[in-house]
């Protein structure tokens, strides 16, 4: 069974290059409107990949905004493996943009941050970001490294203070929802560090229920961006898009 799986989602990623039609997202200043993003696609009920936009803390050397990093080619790679390998009702052409204080997020029940270590929020968006994940709201943190972890849980801490990261291993089941993942340790694509896996739980007990799932050390987006590229070995490509459904079966279903 697991080598069935393994085949249909090397050829899912292979097909990628056949039908991916998007180049790399626009980079866009932070607190811009949305002038230059593609319209959200109309609420359908279907499971759309939601990325979070945020201000960001310090202006990237290179420009552009930090949450825009791998947008929009490996939210709709994803989306498009997800399609192919789950039963998950998944839009595959358009991706979500929201801000936290937009009203419509909270029809989406996970959102996708990058590079928290830039994330920034207003209070009132601190409130919003509470008041999605008491609601259900699954949050998956990805793209950032070493001690951009500070921002990272100082944001979160004004959204819930009462909550504090937990470091977790393979043994926890969301590295199982899906896909059994054999080494969640896999490299990070561009640095040099070793992956750690945090968790947000009710009440800080890791048996009761995960509100986020942090990749501290790791950017699996970057593999989903650069699938159809093959600049990056197949097998961690796989075990990136593993960790992917892997988080949004459990999100759905937690």
């Amino acid at each position: 069974m697991m080598r069935r799986a393994r085949t249909l989602l090397l050829t899912a990623v292979a097909s990628l290059s056949a039908g991916s039609t998007a180049d790399v997202g626009p980079d866009v200043s932070p607190g811009a409107t949305r002038q230059g993003l593609p319209a959200n696609p109309e609420y359908t009920g279907r499971f759309v990949f939601s990325r979070v936009r945020y201000h960001s803390v310090r202006r990237r050397r290179w420009g552009g905004s930090a949450w825009s990093h791998d947008y929009p080619r490996a939210d709709q790679h994803l989306s498009r493996i997800l399609d192919e390998l789950t039963l998950i009702p998944t839009e595959t052409r358009d991706t979500n943009v929201f801000d936290l204080d937009d009203p419509q997020l909270f029809r989406h029940p996970i959102a996708y941050i990058s590079e928290p270590g830039d994330w920034d929020m207003t209070d009132e968006q601190a409130q919003r970001l509470r008041e999605y994940v008491l609601k259900g709201g699954f949050l998956i943190f990805d793209d950032f490294e070493r001690n951009q972890f500070d921002n990272m849980a100082y944001q979160l801490r004004r959204a819930l203070p009462e909550v504090h990261p937990i470091q977790i291993g393979p043994e926890h089941p969301i590295f199982g929802s899906f896909f059994k993942i054999e080494d969640i340790y896999f490299p990070h694509p561009l640095v040099p560090v070793t992956p750690i896996y945090w968790g947000l739980f009710e009440d800080n007990d890791p048996t009761r229920r995960m509100f986020a799932i942090i990749n501290h050390n790791n950017d699996i987006a970057e593999y989903w961006e650069f699938s159809d590229r093959a600049w990056f070995p197949v097998d961690i490509t796989n075990d990136a898009y593993k960790l992917g459904i892997n988080y949004v079966v459990w999100g759905l279903s937690h």
